[in-house]
């Protein structure tokens, strides 16, 4: 009987090993879960953008404003009743220490 006994207290111990030690135990559970959790985040984001990209699109399909607003900001469009101004930014100059003074007119007081 002792034997008997002694024998399942060894199994039960190698079993225990396998269980909480072991490289296909309780770790890989734990590993496989957070793996899963951060493949849950990646989805939820992903949906999130896709859900964003599916409202795009029925709204570019039914109207033409989002249309013309993607025309504006991407290609520059404008309508017939707009006017385009360019507004150039000059970048600021140096002296140049040969340029020449501006001309004074001065008034003449003899005719």
């Amino acid at each position: 009987m002792k034997m008997l006994l002694a024998g399942l207290v060894a199994v039960l111990a190698l079993l225990q090993y396998r269980l909480w030690l072991s490289d296909e135990g309780m770790r890989e559970v734990w590993h496989l879960e957070s793996a899963v959790e951060s493949q849950r985040a990646e989805n939820a984001v992903l949906a999130e953008r896709n859900a964003q990209l599916k409202a795009e699109v029925a709204d570019l399909k039914q109207g033409l404003t989002a249309l013309e607003e993607r025309a504006r900001h991407d290609l520059g469009m404008i309508t017939v009743t707009e006017t385009f101004f360019q507004v150039v930014d000059t970048p600021d100059r140096v002296p140049d220490e040969r340029a020449e003074e501006p001309r004074t007119i001065r008034a003449s007081t003899t005719p």
